[in-house]
């Protein structure tokens, strides 16, 4: 089973349109269980990275098998989890990188399989520290034509996160097959 945790942004809630498109799309595979992260309340991003790294804690998921997704502010949360724990995806919609108010403000990104969104247009986020970060680490990344909120890009996002996901699934699912290989190759 691969868990998927959904992020929203700082002015945002776990009922924004990008966030339930996202849960929408993981829900349709049936190895798949979205988390939809409540950040509401939590002004400071240490706050909702800690928030975010105790619900990872409590569930006690693998983090080889758990996509972590999320827009803005969001995204940087994904982001940091990552850097703190390999994960097996991070999908990541204009993350907030490059802020100097942030704790960290360019995360080294620990996922088997990382996509970039971002928007060329965007004013809230500038684009030259996500495509910096992404040619760092050569991760997957699409410029669209589009602002902070991607809401004329959408239909590329969902079409682009329901192909991650397969391809995160499809892994999980080989890790999975070879750690039953090894345990059996032990037992006998």
């Amino acid at each position: 089973m691969m868990t998927v945790y959904l992020s929203h942004g700082l002015e945002s809630g776990p009922g924004a349109l990008k966030t339930q498109a996202l849960k929408n799309v993981a829900e349709k595979l049936d190895d798949c269980e979205p988390v939809v992260m409540d950040y509401r309340g939590m002004a400071e991003p240490q706050q909702r990275l800690s928030h975010l790294l105790a619900v990872l804690a409590e569930r006690g998921d693998d983090p080889a098998c758990c996509v972590l997704a999320g827009s803005s502010l969001g995204g940087w949360l994904s982001a940091t989890v990552s850097a703190q724990q390999p994960v097996l995806g991070c999908f990541l919609l204009a993350p907030a990188l490059g802020l100097i108010d942030y704790p960290e403000t360019s995360p080294n990104i620990q996922a088997r399989h990382t996509h970039i969104i971002h928007g060329w247009r965007d004013d809230v986020i500038a684009p030259g520290p996500v495509i910096e970060r992404a040619r760092l680490q050569r991760l997957s990344l699409r410029m669209v034509d589009d602002d902070h909120r991607l809401h004329a890009s959408l239909d590329t996002i969902l079409l682009d996160f329901e192909r991650f996901l397969h391809q995160c699934s499809a892994d999980a699912r080989q890790a999975i097959a070879d750690q039953h290989a090894t345990n059996i190759r032990h037992e006998t």
